[in-house]
């Protein structure tokens, strides 16, 4: 059940990147029984880290906290709608329920007009296209290569772990 509470915290992260360089305003904090129990904002710029979205810090944060992978019966609150990359990483943790403020295409017109300098442009639209689909069929130029190699180390990590779950 949304929480106006938590919407708060996570546009007050946003608002740190009024004043805070190499950030964007993107906030969001991730809620584990009605406790905050991870929170970030965009460092892209500041960290070099072109995943470092506030969704994404927010899981981190929360992952680490937790001492776990799995952030299944949380609910994730951010300031915007999200981008593909931090819907799966979302989908990966297993967030329950996700609230948003602004929509992808608010936030778009917010910045339209803003020098690449400022604001590195997303297309969200192709990035929803491309993230979804095959490599094969994706627009990114790729090949395959040593499989045989790489499934052999997948295998023989998985091996040992699947015999331990049989005992």
């Amino acid at each position: 059940m949304y929480q106006e509470k938590f919407m708060q915290q996570a546009l007050a992260l946003s608002a740190q990147a009024l004043d805070t360089p190499g950030t964007e305003p993107f906030g969001a904090v991730v809620v584990q029984d009605g406790v905050v129990v991870g929170e970030g904002f965009k460092h892209s710029v500041a960290h070099c880290d072109p995943t470092s979205h506030g969704e994404v810090e927010a899981i981190r944060d929360a992952c680490r906290k937790l001492q776990r992978v799995s952030l299944a019966g949380c609910e994730l609150y951010t300031t915007c709608e999200p981008c593909a990359l931090c819907v799966a990483a979302m989908q990966i943790v297993g967030i329950r329920k996700l609230f948003y403020a602004a929509t992808l295409e608010q936030s778009g017109a917010a910045f339209e007009g803003l020098p690449v300098v400022e604001r590195h442009p997303i297309d969200v639209d192709a990035l929803r296209v491309q993230a979804g689909a095959p490599m094969a069929a994706r627009s990114m130029p790729s090949e395959q290569h040593m499989a045989g190699q790489a499934l052999d180390i997948l295998r023989q990590w998985a091996v040992p772990r699947k015999m331990k779950a049989s005992r």
